[in-house]
Order: structure tokens, then C-alpha cells, then sequence
């Protein structure tokens, strides 16, 4: 069973002021650098855009899941991002993103790290849930909510 308790932190949640997709996710590394469980803030920055070159992380439904795996992060750890105006991301579907969830995790936790993705992806194509996360009034409901269990 997957505990985002473990993972999200509400002072890892933010309102994001970024307009650009790369705007965005230096603000999104910042904010999830600031968890001791990343040892390594450059080579987290490094991963992050070099993943997203691969593929965009924009999954559609105004979403996008920015993801790595590597060793110099210790454990699971979650940054959320909101936007209150739309961002191009790139997204499979062509639409805007309002919703930013950057994943890191370590490089040896391949197989709880598909979890976490498909319980997220789970929860992110419920357009209630979407819409709760976008209009809740602070970090602590937005955390409430991807911790609730399914």
C-alpha cells in the first residue's frame, strides 16, 4: 500500500507564480530540494530536464507528472504544484497544465516507484479530484486529499 503520508509534505505544496513549463519545474526543484531526503539539488535538476527531454511529462487532463529516480535522493519524496493560469506544457493532449506533481525517488525503488505513479495517475483522472486539488484553500487540504486511501 502506497502512504503519500510518508511522502507529502505540505510545506511542499505551492502555488506556483511560473507562466513557462521551464519556470515551472526550476520551481518545483527548488521547492522539493528543500526536503533532506535530496542530497544532491543539481543532479535532481539535471535528471528532471533530461526526463522531460526524452518525453513531456504532461499526461493530459491538465496534469503532468515530472518524475526521476536517482541515487542521491534517500526516499520518496513529493512536490505539488497549482497554477491559477494555464501553463503549455508540451501535454500529450495539447491542453494546458494546472497541476505540476514532481516525483523523486531513489534509483533502487523501481518497483514501488510504478506505484506511486499509477496510484497518482489513478487519482489525477478523477476530474472531482482535480478540481478539489485546484480550489482547496491551502497545502494541508491539498495533502488531506492525495492521502486519502482510494
Amino acid at each position: 500500500m502506497i502512504d503519500f503520508m510518508k511522502m507529502i509534505d505540505a510545506s511542499r505544496i505551492v502555488d506556483l507564480k511560473a507562466k513557462t513549463k521551464d519556470d515551472a519545474l526550476h520551481e518545483l526543484i527548488d521547492v522539493l530540494a528543500t526536503s533532506d531526503k535530496v542530497t544532491n539539488r543539481d543532479e535532481l535538476s539535471e535528471a528532471i530536464r533530461e526526463r522531460e527531454q526524452l518525453n513531456s511529462t504532461g499526461i493530459g487532463l491538465n496534469t503532468a507528472i515530472p518524475h526521476v529516480k536517482i541515487p542521491s535522493v534517500r526516499d520518496f519524496v513529493i512536490a505539488i504544484g497549482r497554477a491559477h493560469h494555464s501553463i503549455d506544457y508540451g501535454s500529450t493532449d495539447g491542453e494546458p497544465v494546472y497541476i505540476i506533481i514532481m516525483i523523486a525517488a531513489n534509483d533502487k525503488q523501481a518497483g514501488e516507484y510504478l506505484q506511486v505513479l499509477a496510484n497518482l495517475v489513478l487519482k489525477l483522472k478523477d476530474r472531482a479530484f482535480r478540481n478539489k486539488v485546484l480550489f482547496a484553500s491551502d497545502p494541508e487540504k491539498i495533502r488531506d486529499l492525495f492521502c486519502e486511501k482510494a
